[in-house]
Parts: structure tokens; sequence; C-alpha cells
């Protein structure tokens, strides 16, 4: 994330306290584990806010930057304007504003606190405070985007959220079962109704995953020193997972193949696991292929294979 924004992070932590942000996160991540996202307002608000930028706003942009890094890989159209719903403290926004950096923003988020936030780290943008699911309608935008927010809203928003994107939404769950259902959910509706995935599938026919399998990638994030005394953890880092989809009024260019899985290496041979269009595909790729085997030694888990 940009330094202004980690510094002020920094900054809040340390106003709360360590012990008061430590009951707070513990207290945010089992209503978000158990589900039960009312039970965040029973925690003090600068505590929460404070809790959720040290712990979870970096992962949040960790995972937008990837997933919009790929739709801005795509898009032969530059969004104009984005819309991110639900947006909290507004990380979403900021990776979007590095990939679209002309853009106009607008943020719809109905906590306060992580509103306020918000409008320090990203001032030009317009601010809605309100519940998404009780707006007449969502205010037309050349990109709409719902990072961690579905699993929250009360109501469908799939048929909302497309009718607000003139041109392409981004939807972006946790890396769980339940996350990706959600994104093929999303997957699944629109595209029956003439959507065309931008990104990570490389075809806008059924998904292959089946039985417990599911679609995610992880977004390698750094952890602030204070992330790591409340997580009571040694390493600087962590992995975000993700489930993701981009979705796009127009056909667009994909890719060929993606990587569905950490790619595995053996002595002379790189195996990798890909979706095609075609469906699940594995490739064995042996030193023999000198070209393709170079490839293989740099491709990663969420990027694309061509050869």
């Amino acid at each position: 994330m940009p330094g202004s924004v980690k510094r002020t992070i920094e900054e809040r932590a340390q106003a709360v306290g360590f012990a008061a942000l430590k009951r707070a996160a513990a207290a945010m991540s089992e209503a978000y584990r158990e589900g039960r996202v009312a039970a965040l307002a029973r925690i003090p608000a600068d505590a929460r806010t404070a809790a959720y930028l040290t712990t979870r706003m970096p992962a949040t942009y960790g995972a937008a930057f990837h997933a919009l890094r790929e739709l801005s890989a795509r898009l032969p159209q530059r969004p104009e304007s984005i819309l991110d719903v639900g947006a909290g403290t507004g990380a979403a926004s900021l990776a979007a504003r590095h990939w679209f950096p002309d853009a106009q923003i607008t943020l719809i988020e109905r906590d306060p606190a992580l509103a306020d936030a918000a409008r320090e780290f990203l001032p030009e943008a317009r601010r809605i405070a309100a519940d998404a699911t009780r707006m007449d309608a969502l205010p037309p935008h050349d990109l709409a985007i719902a990072a961690y927010s579905l699993g929250e809203f009360a109501a469908p928003m799939a048929a909302r959220l497309w009718r607000a994107a003139r041109i392409a939404l981004v939807v972006i769950e946790p890396g769980t079962p339940r996350g990706f259902a959600l994104v093929r959910a999303v997957r699944d509706e629109l595209v029956a109704g003439g959507a065309h995935v931008a990104a990570p599938c490389p075809a806008d026919g059924p998904c292959p995953m089946a039985g417990g399998d599911w679609c995610h990638f992880a977004a390698r994030v750094e952890r602030s020193s204070m992330h790591r005394r409340i997580k009571e953890a040694e390493l600087g880092y962590e992995d975000e997972k993700f489930s993701y989809v981009a979705l796009a009024r127009n056909a667009v260019e994909r890719a060929r193949a993606r990587i569905v899985r950490h790619p595995r290496q053996q002595p002379g041979l790189i195996a990798i696991e890909t979706c095609t269009a075609a469906g699940l595909a594995a490739v064995r790729v042996t030193r023999r292929e000198k070209e393709a085997f170079r490839a293989a030694r740099q491709a990663a888990w969420g990027g694309v294979w061509e050869k």
C-alpha cells in the first residue's frame, strides 16, 4: 500500500493502544468467522476501525490489487469512473487508483467509522453513507467493485451491481468454499444474462470446479510490526486467499489458460494445474522442452499459461 496509508494506519493503531487493539481484532475475527456481522457494532468504533485497518485493510488491498491488475490487462476501454460498493476503509478503491489513476471514485459505505477512515485515504472521492441493499438503485459507473462485501449484504446484489456497471464488474470474496460459492453464483447468474468473463476464467462456459474443490488464489501481504504482535506471528508477511471474478459488458481477449494451483517442481519436471476453455487440464513440462520449461519455472499460481 502507499506509504502514507501505512503511516496513518500505524498512528491509529498506536492511538488505540495494543491491549484494546488486540481485543477488538479478536472480536472482529470471531464475528466475521461466524457470520455475525451485527456483532461488530458492539466493538468500540475507534478500536474496531483501527483493528480493521491493521489486520484486514492490507489483505483486502492485496486481493483487489491482483484482481484489478488482471482486469486492467484485459480491458480495451479504460474506466473513467469507479463505484466501490461496501467500500469499508477504501482498500479496493486505493488498489483501483493504482491501475486506473484518472478515474473518479464513488464509495458506498454504511459504517460511519470506516467511511471516515476512507475519507483520509481518498479525500477526492465522492462518499455515499448508505446501506447499498436499501438504495433504490446504485449510481451507474464504468467499473463497479464489491470487495469482501457480498457476503455481508442481507439481500442478493449481483443484478443490481451489474446494472451499475457500464463497462465491468469485479467481485472479490474470501478464498474459502463459501466465498467461492458466492463468486461462482454471481458468475453463473450474470453470464447467463449476457456478461463476459474477463478474468480469471479463460471462457464463459460452466465452471469446471466440482465436488469439494474451489477456485481461489493468494496475494502475499506485508505485515506491519503491530499486525505481527496482534497475530503473535513471526513471519513478516501473510498470504491472503481470495476468490474473484471480473465480468465485462463486451467480449475481451482472455488468457488461454489460468494456473489454479502452485506449480509442483521435481527434478527435470514441472507439473502445472490449469483451467482452460475445455475444462481443467494438467500440464507436465520436462527439461527437454527448453522454452516451455523456462516459462514453467517462472509460472505462478494465479498467473496465465500460454504455452
